[in-house]
Order: structure tokens, then sequence, then C-alpha cells
């Protein structure tokens, strides 16, 4: 039986070298593909202002996460809900930069390389060519847009 973490983040912006932050996490765990109903969430105060491009995509202004725990606070309880468990995500790439990033800021080891699937590069390989956004997939699938 094989449990794994499924994950998305929201940010800042799109570039955390250039110091864009984590400003949501959220994650479900899945065993044999099935929920398990273990699930992690939380807003996170970026010690920055959200850039409006990022605003307007992820609809979540700065006085959403303006007291919300820092990244720190959260840290330990994310590191134990994820474990050493394989984490899927589309972009994985993406999310894996910022989620390393706020590790290593707190001097932590980042995510291995090898922990993470893209679900995005799985779906270029499977359908070369075509749209692969989650919105695309969840259309070509028959997967109702109403909760997104």
């Amino acid at each position: 039986m094989a449990i794994e973490i499924v994950l998305d983040t929201e940010t800042t912006g799109i570039d955390p070298r250039k110091g864009h932050r984590l400003i949501e996490i959220g994650c479900i765990e899945i065993e044999d593909l099935l929920p398990t109903g273990r699930t992690f969430h939380h807003y996170i105060d970026p010690e920055r202002e959200i850039e409006p491009d990022a605003i307007r995509i992820h609809g979540i202004d700065n006085d959403k996460v303006r007291g919300k725990p820092k990244f720190a606070a959260v840290m330990e309880a994310l590191l134990d809900f994820i474990g050493d468990k394989r984490l899927i995500a589309h972009n994985a790439p993406f999310d894996r930069g910022f989620i390393n990033m706020e590790l290593e800021r707190h001097g932590r080891a980042p995510t291995p390389d090898d922990q993470w699937l893209d679900t995005l590069d799985m779906a270029r390989k499977r359908f070369p060519g075509a749209a692969n956004s989650l919105d695309a997939l969840c259309k070509r699938f028959k997967i109702s847009l109403a909760e997104r």
C-alpha cells in the first residue's frame, strides 16, 4: 500500500530567488490513490506584499494572510505530515522550489528531488502538444471545475 501526499502551494510571486514567499500550503494524504482523510492546510504570513499578478491567479490578497503564522511556525508540522512520502504536485519544480527555499531559510535540508512526482510532466508526456493545465486536464477528463 503506497501512502503519498498530494500537495499544492500558493505564493507571492513566481520566483523564490527574487524573495517571493509561500502564502498557502495544502496537502492531502492518499493511500493507493484514495484519500485517507488526513490533511494539512495553512495560510502563511509571507512577511512581504503579494504581487498583483499573483493575486489575479490565486485570489489571495495581503489581508487574507496578514497575521497568519509564519513558515517557521508551521514547518515542523509540515515536515511531520509529509515525512519521506512521495510528494505529488502539478508543476512540482515550482512547489519544490518554494518549499525548499523556506526550509533552507530555516536551516533545514531541502526535500530530495526524487521524493517528488510532477503531474504536469506526466501530462505533457501523455498529451504532447495539448494544454495540460489543471483546468485543461479537468475539462479533458470531465471533472467539474465548479469548486475550483
